[in-house]
């Protein structure tokens, strides 16, 4: 369990399935996080994934990173100036639209990507390595349905 979870009446808040979910997710970020520092990434932060996870190739706008990654339009973009002065990305003027911008990858941006995507394998290699290929492939199943069941509850 994270050392992040904090303590409720002083006593450690119960392991419900969402916080489980949750610390799975942190702690396989932990490791992408770890191999990007390696490689010379040391600005990259946990939180810059929601901009990395949700741009596309040919740009995309603050205001629908924001949207893919739930968050405000406030916070993405400190997230993304943050990205952009260390030079991650940059910022375009949007042909479609003259008063927006798109934000898109650098070089050292692309890099991020291609050492997370490339890492992904090995992590999932050693999961397999840990639960075997059928539990793999029943978690696979099972989050997808866990997706399928809260898009449906909301």
């Amino acid at each position: 369990m994270s050392t992040r979870i904090p303590a409720l009446g002083g006593q450690a808040r119960p392991e419900n399935l969402a916080v489980l979910l949750r610390e799975a997710f942190v702690a396989l970020n932990d490791l992408v996080l770890t191999r990007l520092a390696q490689r010379g990434h040391e600005q990259v932060r946990p939180a810059h994934a929601a901009v990395f996870q949700y741009l596309d190739d040919t740009g995309t706008t603050v205001s629908l990173l924001a949207e893919r990654a739930q968050m405000t339009k406030q916070a993405m973009a400190e997230l993304v100036q943050h990205l952009e002065t260390h030079g991650y990305v940059t910022r375009v003027p949007d042909p479609a639209d003259r008063r927006a911008k798109l934000v898109l990858p650098t070089d050292r941006g692309h890099d991020v990507i291609a050492v997370a995507q490339g890492y992904a394998p090995d992590i999932e290699h050693r999961i397999a390595g840990a639960l075997g290929d059928e539990r793999v492939a029943a978690l696979r199943a099972d989050l997808a349905t866990i997706r399928r069941l809260a898009a449906e509850a909301g």
